[in-house]
């Protein structure tokens, strides 16, 4: 397996300063960029959804917990004890300590599939997760939302009963999110994705191998 090169402390430090600069700006566009999706247009959000969860039927606006912001993770339904790695890998990326911290900003997370509610316990127990997981099964919430089939991280904002769809993301834009993904883009080897850019002879492997 190949390996960086190796140099002199001064040259190694002059290429980390440079490496810094990039890195710096990096974090100044990052910094302008969650200034824009601050400014962002919102749209309205009706349905009269109903979702079934461990505590019984909630409404949309229950889910908020009387917070006024909400952030959905759209897990996909791949059918009865079928899963999507992916969804179940970011799911089990979520720590459900940190959710407390998001409350404490005036949101709340929870993380939604057109999967029945037994299914959903079932893998629930299966994985350890303790995180809010709650069903749409037999509503529009995934349609409406844009999720569709697929996974989605959407944002909303509630004034009083009424619903605000702020944000929503899918593919690499939740990327930001995934703590294992942040770790690798600092090690040597990266993420040993093909999609990667990497020198030549360092691991690659098939995305979703």
């Amino acid at each position: 397996m190949e390996m960086p090169e190796v140099v002199s402390v001064e040259e190694w430090q002059q290429a980390r300063e440079e490496l810094l600069k990039a890195e710096k700006e990096l974090t100044r566009a990052q910094d302008a960029l969650a200034a824009r999706r601050r400014r962002l247009p919102m749209v309205a959000f009706p349905g009269a959804y109903t979702f079934d969860t461990p505590l019984g039927p909630r409404t949309l606006t229950e889910l908020f917990e009387g917070q006024r912001q909400l952030v959905v993770y759209q897990f996909m339904d791949r059918g009865p004890d079928h899963y999507c790695p992916g969804c179940t890998g970011f799911t089990a990326n979520v720590p459900a300590g940190a959710l407390a911290g998001l409350a404490e900003r005036g949101a709340t997370w929870v993380t939604v599939s057109d999967m029945p509610l037994a299914q959903i316990e079932a893998y629930k127990a299966r994985m350890g997760w303790t995180l809010p997981f709650v069903s749409s099964h037999g509503s529009s919430f995934s349609r409406d939302s844009g999720a569709g089939g697929g996974f989605l991280l959407s944002v909303y904002l509630r004034d009083g009963e009424d619903v605000y769809q702020t944000y929503r993301t899918y593919s690499r834009g939740v990327d930001p999110l995934v703590f294992a993904n942040s770790v690798l883009d600092l090690v040597p080897y990266g993420r040993q994705e093909e999609w990667e850019d990497s020198p030549a002879g360092w691991p690659q492997h098939p995305t979703y191998g």
